[in-house]
């Protein structure tokens, strides 16, 4: 039986597994001991079997470690942003049910959080040796009990995934969900031991979670993870590590792009470079290539499956621009809004099925009502496959607003905004943005005297910094259709063009 407590098993124990830059570099072996003492410490702190543990880390090796000792000890990670409000950390600690938060010294708005809700705080910290520990008040955990190894169909990860509607979608993922998402990352890219991955995005997310720390410990290569992403630094770290390869989204792909000759960046370092959760702009895939001298691949990943459901492959293999590949251990096709299956080149919404697809969302019937059709999960993106079976996205059904990889509910944005005194009317909507894909804007009516400045600072307290709008337009009327109805897409239309002059 594979899970992700025998993740690390399979992989000879003097291997190097984790780079912390400047600091800390961990063999398998010793990674592997690490990760058990904090399961059997968790255990003897009263961690029960298939009970949810809070990780508000940054991305650093305490990260790892508690992750996969969660799991490794039966329970359940849910990592959150650690950016998140009070009033965020409250929804999401409280919907996943978490039984501990783990959190790093000084972590004041989540601790806070935590006890409001009766949920115990451990403190994790790590020495100059690698060494991690637990505290809880002030005193280090020393009780140690040996946990039960997880069952396939147990649940290891609950993440939260922005829907239509104000409230998260709360996303259960089993440990044979991510192990088969892990297997089909590690054949599309060929990944062995010999390969290196430079971890740019967050752990918190499944794109640098399962997109690139996961996938490489599942081929027994080496992950580094700088503290945090670092434009001025990502070349040092490359060169110090011999990283061959990287996962970002097009943000992070553009930024490097425009430092290149500035930073110094050789013409040819990485076996490719992954581009995933945004499009990647034709242009830039061919400017980046050029640059890098490395193959750039998009790949089409969502929560709901696991991180991963397409890609371009590696070189000799298929590589369309503009495009996000074939299915990868994924069966993809897609359906018209009856059901019915489309030929190729019909446009339609994008349907997948897989061992890597959640079994549905987490006490939202509803939501699992909409979403599934037969044993078809709807994504609620929009596009074509060819004959091939290449996938091209061609927009999205559902409102989402995907600032650089950042799923953002514009209800959410509404909700927060509807909360000031002074407004009558909100509607948040995505922007196109060169940098990002698309920003978050807003237009209010109001019923009294607000400035945007006020309404932005409002919403800093309710929500995380990416999804409080760039632009709060006030209106004196809302927009609307003959029948009286506000449409999101006509108001977004409305100040597109506006935003791009």
């Amino acid at each position: 039986m594979t899970t992700l407590a025998n993740l690390l098993d399979k992989h000879p124990v003097n291997n190097e597994a984790i780079v912390i830059p400047g600091n800390i570099n961990l063999s398998y072996g010793t990674f592997s001991e690490e990760i058990e003492t904090i399961s059997e410490l968790l255990v003897g702190a009263g961690l029960e079997k298939g009970r949810a543990v809070s990780l508000v880390l940054e991305n650093n090796l305490e990260f790892m470690v508690t992750f996969l000792a969660v799991v490794r000890a039966g329970g359940i990670a849910a990592p959150l942003n650690p950016s998140y409000t009070a009033d965020e950390f409250n929804f999401f600690v409280s919907d996943a049910n978490s039984q501990f938060m783990i959190v790093p010294e000084h972590a004041d708005v989540a601790s806070q959080a935590a006890k409001k809700l009766n949920v115990p705080v451990l403190v994790v910290k790590s020495n100059e040796k690698g060494h991690v520990s637990l505290s809880q008040n002030g005193s280090n955990l020393s009780k140690r009990i040996d946990p039960a190894p997880p069952n396939s169909d147990d649940i290891a990860l609950f993440l939260h995934t922005s829907g239509t509607t104000s409230r998260p979608k709360g996303v259960p993922l089993t440990h044979n969900n991510l192990i088969s998402s892990l297997k089909n990352i590690v054949n599309t890219y060929a990944l062995d031991e010999s390969d290196t991955s430079l971890i740019v995005m967050p752990l918190f997310h499944v794109h640098g979670l399962i997109g690139a720390a996961l996938s490489s410990l599942q081929s027994g290569g080496t992950i580094v993870i700088p503290p945090r992403f670092s434009a001025s630094n990502f070349w040092k770290h490359q060169k110090d590590t011999q990283s061959t390869w990287y996962s970002a989204v097009p943000t992070i792909h553009q930024i490097l792009g425009m430092r290149a000759d500035q930073d110094d960046a050789p013409h040819k370092s990485f076996r490719f470079i992954r581009s995933c959760s945004a499009a990647l702009a034709p242009s830039v895939l061919e400017s980046m290539e050029e640059r890098f001298g490395a193959p750039v691949l998009e790949a089409y990943g969502m929560t709901e499956a696991s991180h991963q459901m397409s890609s371009n492959h590696l070189p000799p293999g298929l590589r369309t621009a503009g495009t996000v590949g074939s299915g990868t251990g994924v069966e993809i096709t897609i359906m018209d809004e009856t059901g019915k299956i489309l030929g190729a080149h019909e446009r339609g919404e994008v349907v997948i099925q897989g061992p890597n697809v959640t079994l549905g969302y987490h006490n939202n019937p509803q939501a699992n009502q909409e979403s599934f059709t037969r044993e078809w999960f709807r994504t609620g993106d929009q596009g074509t496959l060819s004959e091939d079976g290449i996938l091209t996205l061609t927009g999205r059904l559902k409102e989402l607003i995907n600032r650089g990889g950042e799923k953002i509910s514009p209800l959410e944005v509404d909700a927060a905004l509807i909360k000031h005194t002074a407004v009558a009317e909100a509607v948040c909507f995505g922007i196109p943005d060169q940098k990002y894909g698309e920003i978050v804007q807003a237009a209010v009516v109001l019923n009294q005297t607000a400035t945007e400045i006020d309404l932005q600072a409002f919403c800093s307290d309710q929500l995380a910094d990416f999804k409080v709008p760039e632009r709060i337009h006030i209106l004196k009327e809302m927009p609307r259709t003959a029948t009286g109805k506000i449409q999101r897409r006509n108001i977004a239309a409305k100040f597109t063009n506006t935003s791009e002059k």
